[in-house]
């Protein structure tokens, strides 16, 4: 899990099924995952098995901003022991290109320092 990623203990336990599920929903207008990009904020998962991700986008209206909360509901709610998932989009901090991983910038083309080639 990515360190600027704020998890619960309980995370722990689903971190590699979390990942591996985050990676398959992507942003389309971008390209890429919403794992890489750096939308994921916080993951917390209770004693009950619910779990709430909260998340941003890129800008205010995004077009996706219905379909990929709900591809992240459906696709977490697929591992053994999640038991429901809820979204909570936030806009603070706002998103920059500095959030994207390193294996997002070499797949956009961008270069450490957040210049596109």
């Amino acid at each position: 899990m990515r360190e600027s990623i704020a998890v619960n203990d309980r995370v722990a336990d689903f971190d590699e099924q979390i990942v591996e599920q985050l990676e398959h929903i992507f942003e389309p207008d971008l390209g890429l995952d919403v794992y890489n990009l750096g939308f994921i904020y916080g993951i917390d998962i209770d004693e009950a098995g619910d779990c709430e991700v909260t998340m941003t986008f890129s800008e205010m209206g995004c077009a996706c901003s219905e379909d990929v909360p709900k591809a992240i509901r459906e696709s977490l709610a697929k591992i053994d022991g999640i038991r429901q998932v809820t979204t909570k989009i936030v806009w603070e901090p706002v998103w920059q290109l500095s959030m994207i991983s390193r294996v997002g910038r070499i797949t956009l083309g961008i270069n450490p320092k957040g210049r596109v080639r």
